[in-house]
């Protein structure tokens, strides 16, 4: 393996220092990159980088790590070219020039196509097609079009009929076939049963949309035991305990942070927030110094899920969590702007994104002890949510309120459309069955005039 120079050497450590990274990964950035660049040495005549050379350095590197580390090298090995080639250093970044040429944002499927023998065709597989350009395109987008005019965001859905789409391109052979052999071929395309599932119900509104324009066209069902085989493997929800809660809290508020003071204080305002609100996550991202309201107590959820948007009152001491956070918030320099994040990154100089706030809670789960330290299994950040739901129920229980009667302001309260979308949070745990079932033992010692029933 070539030595590298000490030109070289500097070239890394100004690029490094560009980087606002902690120090384990700056020195994980030079060592990648201390690598890359005695490959190329070695293979490349003139020190330029070239696909070839590229594809070469891949897949060695393929063969002494994992994937998964080739492709964080990959990612380090782009931002390091790119840098060299807006200094006017190098003529182009070849992870640039092919991002350009498929219209991809990130290097992910550019290194699993070139690790590929046919690496030309992987890579032509990734070149986009013309969105709604099949022969049944046309009648997609005017069904995604409709529910658009009828208020709804349907774009979960216009992102399976692109896909949908894009099959039916690369597959000309099934031009003309009725739906259910393009459905057919199209879940056989897919991986896992949950893929699987989301092309029958493709095809189901696919039918409907047809449907409407041609009463001939059947209506597809979706396939029962595929839903049922679905929803048998999803993770159930896990319900903290009020012990864990508060250990979770405490985990939050200990978290190691010592190049940043302020994130234990930030992070156990977060968990509050999701628990004793039952936010989402994205709700939780989405908050501003708008959305604190601190003469009534309360905050503003804007435009989340179903385009509902609702004020929720929060305790005093909830709302003095937030205090706390807030005069922490400004002793970090964070912007004061109304429309600026409250969970603002001084590092960064931008609010925390969506992946940010989960990783950070989910190592947050992880501390306190739930949730293996890699892996998605165990409880999840969204379960938060859920125990608020079945906490509430208790509450109602123990305290005789009817449950029934303020569903509906706790599916107004969570933002849910309707009481269906709150009953499915509603999971049967050991303690909620107990406390239904001594309520309505009395309620029955009641009816028969009996004072009091031991049990």
């Amino acid at each position: 393996m070539s030595l590298l120079s000490v030109s070289d050497l500097a070239t890394i450590d100004r690029f490094v220092q560009t980087r606002r990274d902690r120090a384990a990964t700056r020195n994980a950035y030079k060592a990648a990159l201390r690598d890359f660049l005695r490959f190329v040495r070695a293979h490349a005549d003139d020190d330029l980088v070239s696909t070839p050379v590229l594809r070469l350095w891949l897949k060695s590197s393929a063969r002494q790590t994992t994937l998964k580390t080739v492709h964080t090298y990959a990612r380090h090995v782009d931002r390091f070219l790119q840098w060299r080639q807006d200094r006017g250093e190098i003529p182009c970044n070849p992870f640039s020039e092919l991002r350009r040429c498929y219209e991809l944002r990130t290097v992910g499927p550019i290194v699993d196509a070139l690790l590929v023998a046919d690496y030309r065709g992987a890579l032509e597989k990734l070149r986009p097609t013309p969105p709604f350009a099949s022969f049944l395109g046309p009648q997609m987008q005017a069904h995604v079009a409709m529910k658009r005019a009828l208020g709804n965001r349907y774009e979960s859905e216009e992102e399976e009929f692109l896909q949908f789409d894009r099959f039916l391109q690369m597959r000309a052979d099934l031009t003309g076939m009725p739906v259910h052999k393009l459905v057919e071929a199209y879940s056989q395309s897919k991986k896992g049963i949950t893929g699987a599932l989301r092309a029958h119900e493709c095809g189901r509104r696919l039918s409907i949309a047809l449907h409407r324009l041609d009463p001939t066209v059947p209506l597809l069902p979706v396939d029962r035991r595929l839903r049922r085989d679905v929803i048998e493997r999803q993770r159930r929800p896990y319900v903290y305990s009020e012990t864990q809660i508060r250990k979770l809290m405490e985990a939050a508020r200990t978290f190691p942070s010592p190049q940043a003071p302020w994130r234990p204080l930030m992070l156990y305002t977060m968990v509050v927030l999701t628990y004793c609100a039952g936010l989402r996550i994205g709700e939780l991202v989405r908050l501003t110094l708008a959305d604190v309201h601190l003469d009534d107590d309360s905050i503003e959820i804007r435009e989340s899920k179903f385009f509902k948007s609702r004020r929720l009152p929060l305790t005093p001491t909830v709302m003095q969590v937030l205090k706390d956070y807030l005069a922490a918030r400004d002793g970090v320099g964070a912007p004061h702007t109304a429309q600026s994040g409250l969970f603002w990154n001084p590092g960064l100089g931008k609010q925390y994104s969506y992946p940010a706030v989960s990783d950070n809670l989910a190592n947050v789960i992880r501390r306190a002890g739930f949730k293996p330290l890699s892996g998605n299994v165990g409880p999840r950040v969204h379960d938060l949510r859920h125990s608020f739901v079945l906490h509430r129920m208790r509450d109602w229980y123990r305290r005789g309120i009817n449950p029934q009667a303020l569903l509906p302001y706790l599916a107004s309260y969570l933002g849910h459309k309707n009481i269906s979308s709150t009953l499915s949070y509603l999971t049967q745990t050991q303690e909620l069955k107990e406390i239904a079932c001594e309520r309505f033992r009395l309620s029955g010692a009641r009816a028969v005039g009996i004072a009091e029933v031991q049990p």
